[in-house]
């Protein structure tokens, strides 16, 4: 696959004038590569995980968190490998839509390993339609909220974190979007179970 073109003439993925790619950044990455940069998505799906446990553990289970705690902490730190991909190995990110798709990766492995502990240790003996819908539902929510989260993530958030550059607006746009469609699902599982549809769970 052809990389990007990344000229200085044109805008990034979120509309900020970018410097022009190096050789060795523009040269597609090889079978190995890919498979870098997939098993890096995967490793930062997992070190989401430690990053909403330490949230969940600092904030004791307040209120608040369903709706806005587990949804901003979750949506930042799941793409931890597509960040650490942007930052040593960028060229290892095809365009907008590849970088999407492995933040997506990064979010279904969140996403498994977050209804492996659900059915294992938070509900002893779960009814077989709880387990099916932990591995169904949340799982599309993880992936969809951190693929639309990827689509901000470009070498313009990486300006803003190491030199405090503006965030691009797509950027945030992106993010604030992802968060919010995991803020409405986790408030509708909520509202389902405190009306009790959830009791023999």
């Amino acid at each position: 696959m052809p990389a990007a073109d990344q000229s200085s003439d044109s805008p990034d993925v979120a509309g900020t004038h970018v410097l022009p790619l190096s050789e060795a950044e523009a040269r597609p990455p090889s079978p190995f590569g890919h498979l870098l940069a997939v098993a890096v998505a995967l490793l930062g799906g997992v070190f989401g995980i430690f990053g909403a446990f330490v949230q969940e553990v600092q904030t004791g289970g307040l209120l608040l968190l369903p709706f806005l705690g587990a949804p901003i902490i979750e949506e930042l730190v799941k793409p931890s490998g597509v960040y650490l991909l942007l930052a040593r190995w960028p060229r290892l990110l095809r365009g907008r839509l590849h970088t999407a798709l492995l933040a997506a990766v990064a979010g279904l492995s969140f996403g498994v390993i977050e209804a492996v502990v659900y059915v294992t240790l938070y509900v002893p003996d779960p009814p077989a339609w709880f387990v099916t819908y932990r591995f169904t539902l949340p799982l599309f929510l993880h992936a969809t909220a951190s693929f639309i989260v990827g689509l901000g993530i470009n070498r313009g958030l990486l300006d803003w974190a190491r030199s405090g550059s503006p965030l691009p607006k797509a950027t945030r746009n992106f993010y604030l979007a992802g968060i919010g469609l995991h803020a409405v699902f986790n408030t509708t599982v909520t509202a389902l179970a405190v009306a009790g549809v959830f009791d023999d769970v």
